[in-house]
């Protein structure tokens, strides 16, 4: 496409929209950005270079007199803006900050969504498209910003993305060569309203597909494996319940591949440094993917071997005084954490609590009915204590603040135990993002002790 000398409204000031504005201007077009922060608080707008006359900050902008050709969205941006459903009227395209990064893309596209284990999967897919020898990035809502990323790589390169729900809503001709969908549990319905609105905004990561792309679904979830027919991709399946005849599933502890009534091993589960079945799962994909992209078996074992949890999802920050402690931030919704509870055998004392999406906590806190210890922190903590006490959880723990409660986690542990962050919420009652909770609590930690054992 085109952009020079259209007028172009980018919503959001923060990561994503900055980049891009940064983008879209040096593609000749005229950029307007809009947020509701002062300038002194967007980090990187100086860099970008628009004058005051094409910032619209601290109000909503007049979408007539702008008269945008285009409105990009920055994920975070609710679409039920007045402005932005006055653009809609107009007949002005609304698209996601993803599509104005990868429209015109030349390279791969390996793109990973669903409702939990994206960063993991996106991550792991990352170094195995490294491997290939080939130029690589990883971005989207890793925490990266395609458009700041996608111009290094070109024809033969690859991209790996991982793709939200929000960032999916709003595309339009975004193609994916190898799409990834993992799962789907409730989430965001504050922003979605249903679960079917959800599943459908998750699923346009295959809309655009065509016969020689191939879509990674995951067995064991009805709704994704019925994701198959909205695509024209090739489907393979992953699974960790059943042995298929042909995709990727378990043969005891080894997960192995299925082809032509063959059954070829990748790798032991034990050998994987990343804990949980869940994880299993999400090697399992990421396995597909690099199949596709052309690696080896022994090439693809190697990556796995050695391939270690991403920040802020079940990291390992430390071993003090015989207590292990996880930083599980990334456990934003209920499910996320169900699976990061149920990947340790010792006792856990568990930090939850931040702000709810709009999500029912009961299965969540029916699973931590095993806990030594729930400190319970931020918004939802009263509406989590309130089913915690009726489900018969008998050490409960509030706490005044974030500091307090990762404090009153460490008094609750002895030698032997998790102290698991994993807060089933998210970090907007608090913090700007799970990321800077995140690096508080592996602050907090450190400094109340010296040194690791």
């Amino acid at each position: 496409m085109d952009y020079k000398g259209k007028r172009v409204l980018v919503v959001g000031g923060g990561k994503s929209g900055i980049a891009a504005a940064g983008k879209l201007l040096g593609m000749g077009a005229e950029v307007f950005l809009t947020d509701m922060q002062p300038k002194e608080k967007l980090n990187g707008l100086a860099e970008v270079g628009l004058d005051d006359e094409h910032l619209v900050l601290e109000k909503e902008p007049d979408i007539n007199l702008i008269q945008p050709d285009l409105v990009v969205l920055s994920p975070g941006v609710s679409p039920k803006l007045a402005y932005i459903q006055e653009a809609a009227h107009q007949g002005v395209p609304l698209w996601s900050e993803v599509e104005l990064a990868l429209r015109d893309s030349k390279a791969l596209i390996a793109a990973v969504t669903g409702s939990n284990g994206k960063t993991t999967t996106t991550t792991l897919v990352g170094e195995l498209a490294k491997e290939t020898g080939k130029d690589t990035v990883v971005a989207g809502n890793i925490g990266i910003a395609l458009s700041s990323q996608v111009d290094q790589v070109g024809d033969g390169g690859i991209i790996v993305a991982e793709l939200s729900s929000f960032q999916l809503e709003f595309i339009e001709q975004l193609r994916v060569h190898i799409a990834i969908v993992l799962n789907l549990t409730p989430d965001h319905l504050d922003r979605h309203g249903t679960m079917e609105n959800y599943a459908s905004a998750k699923a346009r990561i295959l809309e655009n597909q065509k016969e020689e792309d191939l879509a990674i679904l995951n067995w064991d979830d009805t709704a994704v494996r019925d994701f198959a027919r909205l695509t024209k991709a090739r489907v393979v399946y992953i699974s960790l319940k059943e042995q298929l005849d042909d995709g990727i599933c378990l043969d005891g502890e080894d997960i192995v591949l299925k082809a032509a009534k063959q059954s070829t091993k990748i790798i032991c589960g034990k050998e994987l440094l990343i804990r949980g079945k869940h994880n299993i799962e999400n090697t399992m994909a990421s396995v597909a993917a690099a199949l596709e992209m052309g690696l080896g078996i022994d090439q693809i074992a190697k990556v796995l071997r050695k391939f270690e949890p991403v920040k802020h999802r079940q990291e390992i920050v430390g071993k003090f005084n015989g207590i292990l402690f996880i930083n599980d931030s990334k456990g934003t919704n209920p499910d996320s954490s169900i699976k990061a509870l149920q990947s340790y055998e010792e006792p856990i004392v568990l930090i939850a609590g931040g702000k709810n999406k709009g999500l029912d906590m009961t299965e969540f806190l029916t699973e931590a009915k095993k806990v030594k210890s729930l400190v319970l922190v931020g918004q939802a903590a009263e509406e989590m204590e309130i089913i915690a006490k009726n489900l018969g959880i008998k050490r409960i723990i509030r706490s005044t603040g974030f500091e307090d409660c990762v404090q009153k986690a460490i008094g609750e542990a002895e030698p032997g135990d998790v102290v698991l962050l994993s807060p089933a919420c998210t970090s907007w009652d608090m913090f700007k993002s799970y990321e800077e909770r995140g690096e508080l609590f592996k602050d907090l930690v450190r400094k109340h002790y010296s040194e690791p054992d």
